[in-house]
């Protein structure tokens, strides 16, 4: 259940994580619902959401299968979440019963996990993470092939691929100068994308929507302002 302070919002509306079900999966399993640390439906917000269910959806709609939490583990495929290492975390994904074999095989752990009849398939399968833990996330970056860490903020925009498709840009700000933002995801062949404007100061375009879209005099304008409205 969600509540939000502050607003007389319907009680029927869903646009809100904890009422389009996205709460409700994110999280770690047996543990509480955790938000979502970015606002990624912040347009039509209850179709994003419901959309964003993706393969979830699909398995409650077709299968009439409820989800669960399931932290960063996937519900069909083992191993496929984070483990922790001796400094750090790692992401894999094995995502057949071959790719497994060729990952114990990488990881010099083939004689606990490939012989033991209790790994030979996905389903019948439980990860152990200890083998992570005995070395640094480096270490085991240096024997996969196709490798990358769990980064975090600093190492994703220095990664070589962000710089490169232009997910930062400069733009001129009235009052704090040049500053960064994230650039634009959607790439076009012949179109570059740029970000134009800066973000708008506080209440920058105050006087605009009222006269263009509310259609107010001047004098009203200047009189919500003097009033302390606007």
């Amino acid at each position: 259940m969600g509540i939000t302070l502050g607003t007389n919002k319907d009680p029927n509306d869903l646009s809100t994580p904890e009422k389009a079900g996205l709460m409700y999966i994110t999280g770690e399993e047996d543990g509480s619902p955790v938000k979502v640390d970015v606002a990624i439906t912040d347009c039509s917000l209850i179709e994003c959401q419901v959309a964003s269910l993706a393969n979830i959806a699909s398995n409650y709609l077709i299968s009439n299968q409820e989800a669960k939490q399931m932290g960063t583990s996937h519900p069909s495929i083992v191993p496929y979440q984070v483990f922790p290492t001796k400094d750090g975390f790692i992401m894999i994904g094995a995502g057949n019963d071959k790719q497994f074999k060729i990952l114990c095989n990488t990881i010099n752990y083939k004689d606990e996990l490939i012989i033991d009849s209790k790994f030979t398939t996905n389903s019948d399968r439980l990860f152990h993470q200890e083998r992570f833990m005995n070395e640094t996330t480096d270490h085991w970056l240096s024997l996969l092939s196709d490798k990358e860490s769990i980064n975090n903020i600093q190492q994703i925009f220095e990664h070589p691929q962000i710089l490169a498709l232009e997910m930062i840009q400069e733009v001129d700000h009235p009052k704090a100068g040049k500053i960064k933002l994230t650039g634009i995801p959607v790439k076009y062949s012949r179109e570059v994308l740029k970000i134009r404007p800066p973000p708008p100061t506080l209440g920058q375009h105050t006087r605009e929507i009222l006269t263009d879209l509310l259609h107010y005099t001047n004098e009203k304008i200047d009189l919500l302002k003097e009033t302390g409205v606007i």
